[in-house]
């Protein structure tokens, strides 16, 4: 079975972040959520960091 992912919440645009992989638009590299995961903040405690992100946008940077 082919899966296909859809990235609706991470964006690419050469005019915010140098065109890094962010969240929605916003100046939040995706980089951001990887790195304290891999280090094992968990998802609240990245919410409460950054207040302007949702679950989903957490799920999908992680994908």
């Amino acid at each position: 079975m082919n899966t296909v992912l859809s990235f609706d919440r991470v964006t690419f645009d050469p005019g915010v972040m140098g065109g890094k992989a962010c969240i929605r638009g916003m100046r939040i590299p995706v980089s951001l959520i990887v790195n304290p995961v891999s280090n094992g903040l968990s998802v609240e405690e990245i919410l409460e960091e950054y207040p302007d992100l949702e679950p989903k946008d957490i799920r999908q940077a992680l994908e």
